[in-house]
């Protein structure tokens, strides 16, 4: 079968039973959360499109919520233009966390520019020092954040909750938990929401540009990512059922970085 040339919003939004409904309870619950935790809370966009209706619910219902996004150091040109894109369209500042620039030297130095291909522990320990610690410093003085996981992403994250507890005691808020890409899609559409143009371009989940490919048609959303390792492996650490058993997120990123090998300080 081959791939069509209509861009995402006409390839994938449909407007499903409940839809309304389902709008108006992530709402509801962005809006309860932002009364309980504001001014510490934050939405921990990777810029993707289920991000982007939570950006936009937060803009559009004036939501007194930060919105912050890890700078890796590899991501696309185009997942980076979302940035200015976001700043223009919503009249808002999105926060950049970025990993400590000595560090990814080293990493970069000792094992190279594609290390993240030889194993698993050093793909995890890139994620580590690029994904983890900056998202520790983005979280540091927060008691919440909030991410756009749906339960329909992938098959380890069926068991998505709309609210949990992160490994630090924070509150960790899912808002579209219950959403189906179709309401992703019928929502950015309906709004003319901006979105990541690699959408187009058949990258339904997209990460930094090494880890990152685009599906064929019939493919699970999250085939493109790290795509040369076994399906079990196939998370960064930033949304694990793990991590609340985990002791705290230094240990574990540190952990990570030895097991392959790597001399470099993880942040606090």
């Amino acid at each position: 079968m081959t791939k069509d040339n209509l861009d995402a919003v006409r390839r994938h939004a449909r407007l499903t039973p409940g839809y309304a409904a389902r709008v108006a309870a992530a709402t509801d619950r962005l809006r309860r959360a932002a009364d309980e935790h504001a001014p510490r809370i934050v939405q921990a966009t990777s810029l993707s499109a289920e991000d982007m209706v939570v950006t936009d619910l937060v803009a559009r219902h004036r939501l007194p919520i930060a919105v912050a996004t890890l700078d890796t150091g590899t991501l696309h040109a185009e997942t980076l233009a979302m940035v200015p894109r976001i700043e223009a369209h919503y009249g808002l500042a999105v926060e950049r966390f970025a990993p400590p620039a000595e560090a990814v030297v080293a990493f970069i130095t000792r094992h190279g520019e594609r290390s993240m291909y030889e194993s698993v522990a050093q793909r995890k320990a890139c994620c580590a020092l690029r994904k983890l610690g900056p998202l520790a410093r983005m979280l540091d003085g927060r008691d919440a954040w909030v991410t756009g996981l749906r339960r329909g992403q992938s098959a380890a994250r069926a068991e998505v909750t709309f609210e949990e507890a992160d490994e630090n005691g924070r509150a960790k808020l899912n808002p579209l938990a219950d959403w189906s890409e179709a309401d992703v899609w019928h929502y950015l559409g309906e709004h003319g929401v901006p979105y990541n143009s690699l959408h187009d371009r058949y990258f339904p989940s997209i990460g930094c540009a090494p880890c990152t490919r685009a599906v064929a048609l019939g493919e699970d959303a999250r085939a493109g990512r790290w795509w040369w390792e076994d399906e079990s492996a196939k998370e960064c650490g930033l949304h694990v059922a793990e991590a609340s058993r985990l002791p705290r997120w230094r240990d574990a990123a540190t952990s990570a970085l030895a097991a392959a090998d790597i001399d470099a300080e993880v942040p606090a």
